[in-house]
């Protein structure tokens, strides 16, 4: 597999709900989910709101290893996501699920853009609904330089 670039990582157990295109995020296409996202955070096992400063400092950027609610024991720290692919029919990510900045799993997901489903997704409920923000994102500038 090849090297990923730059930091795009983002919490496992962050639960990203709408994306801001506030201006308020500097470079948003260089965040983790390749842009500032609001949400909640479910790593107490339930999901509950999340300040705007928690979201800033630990939910969107992974590796919060100071965040109160990450949980001691955990599967992994952060999830990174790239584009491998793309063309007129599908996009394909890479993933990397790491912990202690190490790589624990990876592979790729594949996106259907015709039908809109996920030809090969990830078992994990939380690696799919952050690349589901990855991809959004990621399709939202592409739209903009058309």
């Amino acid at each position: 597999m090849a090297v990923l670039r730059g930091t795009n990582l983002a919490c496992p157990f962050f639960v990203p709900l709408e994306i801001m295109n506030d201006g308020s995020w500097p470079h948003p296409s260089r965040l983790p989910l390749g842009g500032g996202w609001t949400g909640n955070c479910r790593a107490s096992g339930q999901e509950l709101a999340a300040s705007d400063t928690h979201i800033r400092e630990f939910c969107n950027l992974g590796y919060a290893t100071a965040c109160p609610h990450l949980p001691q024991r955990r599967d992994w720290d952060a999830v990174r996501f790239s584009v491998a692919r793309a063309n007129a029919s599908q996009v394909t990510l890479w993933y990397v699920c790491e912990l202690d900045h190490a790589p624990i799993e990876h592979g790729e997901l594949i996106f259907d853009l015709a039908s809109e489903l996920w030809l090969k997704l990830h078992p994990d409920p939380r690696v799919l609904r952050l690349a589901n923000c990855y991809l959004q994102a990621y399709r939202a500038r592409q739209t903009l330089y058309e």
